[in-house]
């Protein structure tokens, strides 16, 4: 599990079936410190998140083939939490 920041949404005007009715997210991952880390990943989302939101995310395939209900979608990310931004903080740099 990963947490990210939601950059934005993404649409598509055509997609692989087992997508059908999933709202497309784009997440920044982010290293321990809250910096961005490597490129945005696609992530689908049933939690109703929105830009500028702290998520927690799995790239656990089982989990997510179950949520969309089929084997071969060709998603891999979907966010599992919405993260309370008071509780969380950065670590501190020595």
């Amino acid at each position: 599990m990963l947490t990210g920041r939601v950059i934005g949404r993404a649409t598509a005007t055509a997609k692989h079936p087992s997508l059908a009715g999933w709202r497309l997210l784009l997440v920044q991952t982010l290293d321990i410190d809250g910096n961005a880390d490597g490129f945005p990943e696609l992530v689908i989302d049933q939690l109703g998140c929105g830009k500028d939101d702290l998520v927690l995310l799995t790239s656990d395939g089982a989990a997510v083939r179950e949520m969309v209900g089929a084997d071969n979608t060709p998603i891999r990310w979907a966010t599992m939490g919405v993260l309370d931004e008071d509780q969380v903080s950065p670590r501190k740099k020595k």
